[in-house]
């Protein structure tokens, strides 16, 4: 398994690293695409459940264009055309498909899609922003400072458990390591590569990043739990789906980049 995770990240992480320095159209493209994937890894997971059929060949697709829109001149009006058209088109399968998909199978399938497409299209706006470039590689490796330091305390000296009932092995010791964690590497990483930002607004960004990522990641483990599944597919050799390696970004997206602006 280590030999998996090892090779895999020595393939995926140059691929992740150039479409990032690329930016723009290649950067949503590929963005639309693994929001895509990982909707298509959700609702297959949503799937299990003895009540649900959900829509994957609607759904999955919506969460790429949604994602995609991101990359277009920021327009609250044609955002809010996709969705009604998105909508509509739901409702329009429903109509035609009765009883065979039902309004729980759409709703399902709707909020899966708007999960994803919504807050991975914030990777986008952010990357296509003023310095995106310096943003996302902060926002990631803070990301993973955060997710690091907490396994590493949690590891050590946790006892107290975060979330039992949905993942057992966190413990608040590992949360407090990786708020702390994520604080000074955001500190440090703003102060180089952000230098317009400083450090001490680089700190803020830290510890709300290390508040908010563990909630995606706690999301994501309340679905498998929910659902029965260990990892949300087995693209990935020895890490799971795609879901399992950016659900902290689900929360931290959007975040981030209103505190962009706003900084």
């Amino acid at each position: 398994m280590l030999k998996q995770r090892v090779l895999s990240a020595i393939v995926l992480i140059p691929l992740v690293a150039l479409v990032a320095w690329l930016g723009g159209w290649v950067f949503a493209l590929f963005m639309a695409f693994y929001a895509g994937v990982t909707a298509w890894e959700l609702l297959h997971m949503v799937g299990k459940l003895d009540f649900a059929q959900p829509i994957i060949w609607f759904g999955a697709p919506a969460a790429g264009l949604l994602v995609l829109e991101g990359a277009l001149e920021p327009n609250q009006l044609l955002l809010q055309g996709l969705l009604a058209g998105i909508i509509l088109l739901g409702l329009t399968i429903i109509i035609f498909r009765s009883p065979a998909i039902t309004a729980t199978d759409l709703l399902l399938t709707l909020g899966s899609a708007f999960y994803l497409g919504l807050t991975l299209r914030f990777l986008v706006l952010l990357r296509n922003g003023e310095n995106g470039l310096m943003w996302l590689v902060v926002t990631a490796l803070t990301v993973w400072i955060v997710d690091t330091a907490a396994y590493a305390v949690g590891l050590t000296i946790g006892k107290h458990r975060l979330a039992p009932r949905i993942s057992p092995k966190k413990s608040w010791e590992g949360f407090l390591g990786g708020l702390a964690g994520g604080a000074m590497g955001a500190a440090l990483l703003a102060a180089y590569l952000l230098p317009d930002v400083g450090w001490q607004k680089g700190l803020v960004l830290g510890l709300i990043i290390g508040l908010v990522g563990p909630l995606g990641d706690l999301s994501e483990s309340l679905f498998k739990r929910q659902t029965g599944v260990k990892d949300s597919s087995h693209l990935i050799p020895g890490h799971g789906g795609l879901f399992d390696r950016i659900d902290s970004f689900i929360f931290v997206a959007p975040v981030v980049y209103f505190l962009a602006q706003l900084f």
